[in-house]
């Protein structure tokens, strides 16, 4: 499944892309963020986790090493697949 994005046309590759990953406020979403993040871009990450003001999200931000376009997409795509997650930035 293609996104078509732009992507390739603002970034130069390889590059440290942000990805900022909104979820329920539950325990295990910067273990599930990790798990996606290892299979299809293995590195040593440090996530930053935050709460949302009424505490019932938060946001995983991972600064990853992307090779392409494609690359960036399919972390898009496979991250937005974990259950508890509502959104990708």
């Amino acid at each position: 499944m293609s996104l078509n994005t732009r992507f390739d046309e603002f970034l130069e590759f390889p590059n440290d892309f942000l990805f900022k990953v909104v979820g329920l406020a539950q325990k295990e979403l910067p273990d599930l963020v990790m798990n996606v993040l290892q299979q299809h871009a293995p590195g040593d990450y440090s996530p930053k986790i935050r709460a949302s003001a009424k505490g019932t999200y938060h946001t995983v931000s991972v600064r990853v090493r992307v090779e392409s376009k494609e690359h960036i997409e399919t972390l898009y795509t496979e991250l937005g697949k974990i259950e508890i997650v509502r959104t990708v930035l």
